[in-house]
């Protein structure tokens, strides 16, 4: 009698064991195809926001030079949100760079527009 009791232990012990195994493997699948979708939505997010931006997109460094008072002033990329004040009087500059600024100078970037004050600065 005890070694069929032994026999059976064995093999209940065995099936729980396969079984344990079995929910272990079906788990691990599941999280790697989860881990997989969340990756392929993250790129695909990615994507979405890279491509509604194309065409939309203006630079940040942008400014604009006007005249405010007789002298000239440094707008941002909106020509309404003053970037920087300066002491350069628009009559003092070249009549063709008074034309420019009257209308509103566009410069690229922030070292282009240092550059511009630095010489036109007394």
């Amino acid at each position: 009698m005890e070694k069929k009791y032994s026999i059976g232990l064995l093999l209940a012990a065995v099936v729980c064991l396969a079984t344990l195994s079995f929910a272990f493997h079906v788990e691990y699948k599941y999280d790697q195809e989860r881990a997989r979708i969340e990756a392929e939505e993250a790129k695909r997010k990615e994507e979405e926001q890279s491509v509604s931006t194309q065409g939309n997109a203006e630079k940040a460094e942008c400014y604009y030079l006007l005249e405010l008072n007789g002298y000239v002033a440094v707008y941002q990329n909106d020509k309404t949100t003053v970037f920087e004040y300066t002491n350069i009087r628009v009559s003092e500059l070249p009549q063709e760079l008074q034309s420019e600024i009257k209308s509103g100078k566009k410069i690229e970037t922030t070292e282009k527009l240092y550059g511009f004050l630095e010489n036109y600065s007394s």
